[in-house]
């Protein structure tokens, strides 16, 4: 038997990051059904939270699983779901790119809370700022075409 424990941090954000997710209750069903989703597809998504234009994960990959592959079947399948349901009155649908990066065991915690804390952090911080952040605390640059 093989054992894994590859923890991601995954962001994406909606399109254009227009910010469809706007009240608390559209984040909340949104962010349940892309947990429910992910424990029937056996994607081991620990934690998932947003806000207004954007999506947080922890994941542990399985041995036979890809990033590319887990983040095409949450965002695929989530996108679907809010315009099948009509959540939104007009259509929905997240941006092509995303963000990930290694967690390591002991780093769980604190980026648990990061993501459970959106709601608090987005209060204080945009989501421009955020990325911002993220890019230099990873050693990204912007890609300017």
């Amino acid at each position: 038997m093989s054992w894994i424990r590859i923890w991601v941090h995954l962001v994406f954000t909606t399109k254009y990051r227009t910010p469809f997710l706007q009240t608390k209750e559209i984040r909340t069903a949104v962010f349940k059904h892309i947990h429910e989703n992910a424990k029937e597809k056996n994607i081991w998504l620990d934690c998932v939270n947003g806000h207004q234009e954007h999506a947080h994960c922890l994941i542990s990959l399985g041995r036979e699983q890809c990033i590319g592959k887990i983040t095409q079947l949450i965002k695929g399948e989530s996108s679907f779901w809010i315009n099948d349901n009509r959540l939104l009155d007009r259509k929905f649908g997240w941006q092509d790119d995303y963000w990930a990066v290694s967690i390591s065991e002991s780093h769980l915690k604190k980026v648990r809370r990061y993501i459970h804390s959106q709601e608090e952090h987005h209060q204080s911080v945009s989501f421009d700022k955020e990325i911002d952040d993220f890019m230099k605390k990873y050693n990204w640059r912007k890609f300017k075409p």
